[in-house]
């Protein structure tokens, strides 16, 4: 049995979006959400960080068969003085391009303690079909 360091252990850092990857016309940073992707026979699953994050922020559209997601962070600015900071806070922002046998009609998307969910059904496979000749 092999055994894991805990460095093997660790979560990735969360890391800026790189320039020149989409345009940003906000001041606030963006950030490449962390993803896990999983495919079945039903179709794909995409589970995304994206602490702060509610509902009213999130923009998910599926566009030419590339998946965006773009969820904007709205933190209350209730009169309080920072004294430490550590987590630098900011939009997330992530393309995906996924095969044409999406049911675009289906996908559907939840947000639940900062982690996305989104799953895009597939197709079903074309039934044969028998067709019936009338005479005219």
């Amino acid at each position: 049995m092999t055994q894991l360091t805990n460095q093997e252990l660790s979560p990735k850092e969360k890391r800026p979006l790189e320039t020149g990857v989409a345009e940003n016309a906000s001041s606030t940073p963006q950030f490449s959400p962390q993803v896990d992707i999983w495919e079945n026979d039903q179709g794909l699953t995409v589970v995304a960080d994206m602490p702060g994050v509610a509902v009213e922020g999130l923009n998910i559209d599926l566009n030419d068969n590339v998946l965006t997601i773009h969820g904007q962070v709205s933190l209350p600015n209730v009169g309080r003085k920072v004294l430490t900071q550590e987590y630098e806070i900011g939009d997330f922002y992530r393309q995906f391009k996924v095969a044409g046998e999406i049911d675009k009609e289906a996908i559907a998307a939840t947000i639940k303690d900062g982690v996305l969910t989104v799953t895009l059904p597939k197709l079903a496979p074309a039934q044969p079909r028998k067709i019936v000749v009338v005479s005219a």
